[in-house]
């Protein structure tokens, strides 16, 4: 008996999101950009309490899918946009039109 196989070409289309990447201190650490402008405020006679500093990053990636660009937007959170130590992340994906 002969078997035929017929090799399927896969083609995936990639499609590019929109992330918003936020990344800011876990509470208990300290902020001295956030201390300095909470202090400079109230010296400006806003009553504020208190002032947390943090960093956006936007980009567009392209992946196959809205998981993958998750995975790979954790994937650069963990490797190189925030410190697992001291820093939360939040993460916004959207598909770029």
């Amino acid at each position: 008996m002969i078997k035929v196989f017929k090799f399927l070409e896969i083609v995936t289309q990639t499609m590019k999101y929109r992330l918003r990447i936020e990344v800011s201190l876990k509470p208990g650490h300290s902020d001295p950009e956030g201390e300095t402008t909470a202090r400079l405020l109230k010296e400006l006679g806003y009553k504020v309490e208190a002032v947390n500093v943090s960093k956006v990053y936007s980009t567009v990636l392209e992946a196959s899918s809205r998981k993958e660009t998750n995975v790979k937007a954790e994937e650069m959170c963990k490797r190189l946009l925030a410190n697992p130590t001291k820093d939360n992340y939040l993460i916004v994906i959207e598909e770029e039109k």
